[in-house]
């Protein structure tokens, strides 16, 4: 089989770059055509962060640090070996779909009580006919504090970010400070913010300015 220069590699399997399908197959095909497409793979996972198992990826990743933020909320994490690869490391972007994949990560573990369940696009738009209750928003947002905080620690190139709420966790907003990398943060608050919270998240950001 004859070598092909390294960056005809990178060319080929670029143009494939969303053919999922395609691209794992061709992972399967040997290593040095998965050390290729693994980072093509895993550059924009958009949609695919929905996806649970991408979710149990993610959380496989985060240090002591970031796992000891969900220790009050007694969660049980996944306890596979580590990545072969530093997935994460790839990732150029972060989809808003990364809260409807830890919502379903959650509801696969049980950690959520629902009385109804609507599609993702409708998630918002049923008003008080969804019942998501208080401890269900705090469960959500401290685990998506913890993958935001190892993703911004992680991610080698990271250049957009989607926030669907104000975060005020200190770890993490060191993070996003040191980041360089990042050209675009998309906020799309899902919910009213009340003033304590606007409060909590000033000051936070003023703490990080200090």
């Amino acid at each position: 089989m004859i070598s092909l220069p390294i960056e005809c590699y990178y060319i080929i399997f670029n143009n494939f770059q969303h053919n999922y399908k395609n691209l794992f197959s061709c992972a399967l095909v040997n290593r040095q055509w998965c050390k290729f497409i693994i980072p093509i793979l895993w550059s924009e996972p958009g949609y695919n962060f929905g996806d649970t198992r991408l979710i149990r990826t993610c959380l496989l990743t985060l240090n002591a640090e970031e796992q000891a933020s969900l220790i009050p909320f007694d969660i049980s994490l996944p306890s596979h070996q580590k990545p072969l690869f530093e997935y994460t490391s790839f990732i150029t972007s972060v989809s808003g779909y990364l809260s409807k994949g830890i919502k379903n990560w959650f509801s696969n573990q049980n950690l959520f009580s629902y009385n109804n369940w609507f599609p993702y696009d409708d998630w918002f738009s049923y008003g008080n006919l969804f019942s998501y209750n208080l401890s269900n928003r705090e469960l959500e947002h401290a685990v998506k504090c913890s993958l935001i905080t190892m993703l911004l620690r992680t991610c080698k190139n990271l250049k957009y970010l989607y926030l669907d709420e104000i975060i005020c966790n200190p770890i993490m907003l060191e993070y996003f400070y040191k980041n360089t990398t990042i050209t675009s943060v998309d906020f799309h608050l899902s919910y009213d913010i009340n003033d304590d919270f606007k409060s909590k998240a000033i000051d936070g950001l003023e703490e990080e300015k200090r």
